[in-house]
């Protein structure tokens, strides 16, 4: 299914991207290409394959349980901190003032 250098122009055009005369060339084979693939996929039968998560059968959560821990108690954290200021964690100024 060959694209024109045209369609890939505007292709381009629309993804903002500056592409030379050696680029639109090369981009319309690999996308002609591209496409002609998806039709070869699109006259697959597929009616009778189930829909799957995972390639593999037996996958199933792998995920580790999630169980609660105790935490830093605020001394052993605040002993850590990096900066603090009395009680507080302290960090750098992030938001500028809004005036004007």
């Amino acid at each position: 299914m060959p694209i024109s250098k045209e369609e890939v122009r505007h292709v381009a055009a629309l993804a903002r991207l500056e592409l030379g005369e050696a680029d639109v060339e090369r981009m319309a084979g690999q996308l002609g290409l591209i496409l002609e693939h998806i039709a070869k996929m699109n006259r697959l039968t597929t009616d009778d394959v189930e829909p799957t998560s995972h390639t593999l059968p037996s996958m199933g959560n792998v995920v580790r349980e999630d169980v609660v821990h105790r935490g830093l108690s605020r001394e052993a954290a605040m002993a850590i901190a990096p900066a603090r200021e009395g009680p507080f964690f302290k960090v750098p100024k992030v938001i500028e003032d809004q005036e004007g």
